[in-house]
């Protein structure tokens, strides 16, 4: 099991960039794909995107495309989500997760089974 805690989360003017963070704790942190997944108000918690194990492979909603990055450190057991030319509507709590499972498409919140505890996102107009 691994326990995990996002950082960086804040309000940012549409157009603006944010970098969240998130921490890992326990052990083989390297055997988890990785995932950051949002839920704005009102609305079922949506997928945006994963990194494979090694980081070599990553995968996007089609939404985000082109303006957010993940990246993550094995050695620091730490995952990143680079965040640019944000959106009002990219407003909502991020949240990160871990799970065991390589999908290539059809991403869902059931492929994690470990999450943080979410941190906000507001980007104003």
């Amino acid at each position: 099991q691994v326990h995990l805690v996002e950082s960086g989360g804040g309000l940012v003017q549409a157009g603006g960039s944010l970098r969240l963070s998130c921490a890992a704790s326990g052990s083989g942190f390297s055997g988890y794909v990785m995932g950051w997944l949002r839920q704005a108000p009102g609305k079922d918690r949506e997928f945006v995107g994963a990194i494979s194990w090694s980081g070599e492979e990553t995968y996007y909603t089609d939404s985000v495309k082109g303006r957010f990055t993940i990246s993550r450190d094995n050695v620091k057991n730490m995952v990143y989500l680079q965040m640019n030319r944000l959106k009002v509507e990219d407003t909502g709590v991020y949240y990160c997760a871990a799970g065991r499972t390589w999908v290539f498409t059809g991403w869902a919140a059931d492929h994690f089974s470990s999450w943080g505890q979410g941190t906000q996102v507001t980007v104003s107009s």
